[in-house]
């Protein structure tokens, strides 16, 4: 099954994809990961791709569909994959539309996380994360068992995001709705879109995406 996560930045994705890679054996690609993996290893495109940054240039929606359509032909992806990130503008839905239709590996679901705003300023205002495992925290709502020790691990030693800030957050919620939300209707009126409470706890929010899938498959 292939899917796009929408939602703004500490909607909670990253955890969602990772239930999904884990328990249905998906392939998460955050593009912007995606993209910095295929520089750091030299790629033809991620050469082409280093050349545009390197002059200040953004990278362009053909070289990103490229670089998507190389991705999902790995075999890891056989069992379906999960985009993040993805695409953030009408052209871009359309162009990703006909490569996963040239691929045979056509989107089954568009699924939003949606979220109350303030609430999700308190949210990620708090994050943190053990610097060595990545396992994520929070000041209010998860704090780790052992204070100071990460459940996972056992490591010490913990770091956050530096735009993890109430101000940072309203600009990142702000760029959200003005780039990404309004490509949801183009994928309303293809009828894959679909919607949960990205405000309820991270296993409630899981229930719902398996349902989602389930209904779909």
């Amino acid at each position: 099954m292939n899917i796009i996560l929408f939602g703004p930045p500490g909607a909670g994705k990253g955890t969602q994809a990772k239930a999904l890679e884990e328990e249905m054996g998906m392939v998460q690609i955050a593009t912007g990961d995606m993209l910095r993996a295929a520089v750091k290893a030299g790629t033809p495109l991620g050469l082409q791709a280093k050349q545009m940054m390197a002059d200040g240039k953004l990278v362009p929606d053909g070289l990103m569909i490229d670089l998507i359509a190389n991705r999902i032909r790995e075999p890891d992806c056989a069992r379906g994959f999960i985009l993040d990130g993805f695409p953030r503008t009408i052209p871009q839905a359309e162009a990703l539309t006909q490569m996963l239709t040239m691929e045979n590996k056509p989107l089954c679901a568009v699924i939003e996380l949606k979220v109350d705003e303030n609430l999700l300023i308190e949210r990620v205002s708090g994050r943190f994360s053990c610097a060595h495992c990545g396992t994520g925290y929070h000041k209010k709502f998860r704090q780790p068992k052992v204070e100071g020790v990460c459940d996972k691990c056992g490591h010490t030693e913990f770091a956050c995001r530096a735009d993890d800030n109430p101000e940072s957050m309203k600009t990142r919620l702000a760029a959200y709705r003005d780039q990404s939300a309004p490509v949801l209707p183009y994928y309303m009126e293809k009828g894959l879109y679909c919607s949960v409470d990205g405000m309820a706890a991270a296993e409630s929010v899981s229930k719902q995406i398996r349902d989602v899938l389930a209904n779909r498959a």
